[in-house]
């Protein structure tokens, strides 16, 4: 296990560098000067200008630029924004907010997508059935932006259990309406795949001689036929956690939460490249670990796979 771990490790370095290098050269390489934009309509003094890219290291080629990010961040250094405050600081205020908002949405899609897909499976072809299979189309035929004007109108303005907007970001209870939103896409994919699994783990040899050994039918279900049926369904969850972080500009926008979605799409609209950059660093960070997280539960879930 130690070594898989290993080279799994070595493996994301290459994947960090070249994830990092390819957002960094979309961002810093945009048509547009960044530094004149701040001026915004306003003629800008050449020196000033001159002052600042000098500052942010905006007058050195592409690639020094990335040299000298890469070097700042090994020692925790995100950079400056161009309003002078640290992008650590900001990454600070904001991510809190975005890992509740993405966590909540997490269980909620876990508990409930696990839930509907484990009945839909069990019972295929009953009404049951029927009713997860049409329920999780319309989840996934409707637009984020469209279900969540739909929550705000029925649970905010006709009903009033709920704000239509998120007041303060650090209350956890403001944070559920958005977050269930946000997880909804997701629960109807992990319905449709846990129910997808069970058909067909349900169909395997193996379930065919635990019936046959006489097992309880809760033992049959718990112990074999989840435990099988799990392998792709983690293996979403774990990249949708991620997902779920970086996924959150629109809902984030909607419901007001001042977490990194709504920093991250002012950032890009103000050209705030060390902001954007310092960012989806920390996203890919995430996706990298979240998927080697996967990996080693498989053997969790089945013991038949080994790590070497």
């Amino acid at each position: 296990m130690g070594s898989y771990v290993l080279r799994r490790v070595l493996q994301m370095i290459p994947v960090f560098f070249g994830t990092t290098l390819l957002i960094f050269l979309m961002v810093y390489t945009l048509p547009g000067d960044p530094v004149s934009a701040l001026f915004g309509e306003k003629a800008a003094d050449p020196a000033v200008v001159a002052s600042l890219k000098h500052k942010y290291y905006l007058d050195q080629p592409i690639w020094k630029q990335y040299l000298h990010y890469m070097g700042n961040l090994f020692q925790g250094d995100f950079g400056t924004s161009f309003t002078g405050r640290p992008v650590s600081d900001i990454m600070a205020d904001a991510f809190p907010v975005t890992i509740r908002l993405a966590l909540l949405a997490f269980v909620f899609e876990m508990v409930f997508g696990l839930l509907l897909g484990v009945v839909s499976g069990l019972k295929r072809g009953s009404l049951q059935d029927t009713a997860v299979l049409i329920l999780t189309l319309l989840v996934i035929s409707i637009p984020v932006f469209v279900l969540a004007y739909l929550a705000q109108t029925v649970f905010a303005t006709n009903l009033g259990w709920v704000t239509p907007t998120v007041q303060d970001s650090r209350d956890l209870s403001q944070l559920i309406l958005p977050a269930i939103v946000l997880g909804s896409l997701s629960l109807a994919y992990v319905a449709r795949l846990t129910r997808t699994s069970i058909g067909e783990n349900l169909r395997a040899d193996y379930m065919r001689t635990a019936v046959a050994k006489g097992l309880p039918r809760r033992t049959i279900v718990t112990r074999h036929l989840l435990r099988n049926s799990l392998i792709p369904v983690v293996t979403f969850l774990g990249t949708d956690l991620g997902a779920l972080m970086g996924g959150a500009i629109v809902t984030e926008g909607i419901f007001n939460v001042q977490g990194v979605g709504n920093v991250l799409y002012r950032a890009i609209n103000q050209k705030e490249g060390p902001t954007v950059v310092g960012i989806v660093t920390v996203l890919v960070i995430v996706y990298l670990v979240a998927s080697l997280v996967v990996d080693l539960l498989y053997a969790v879930l089945d013991p038949r796979i080994r790590y070497a």
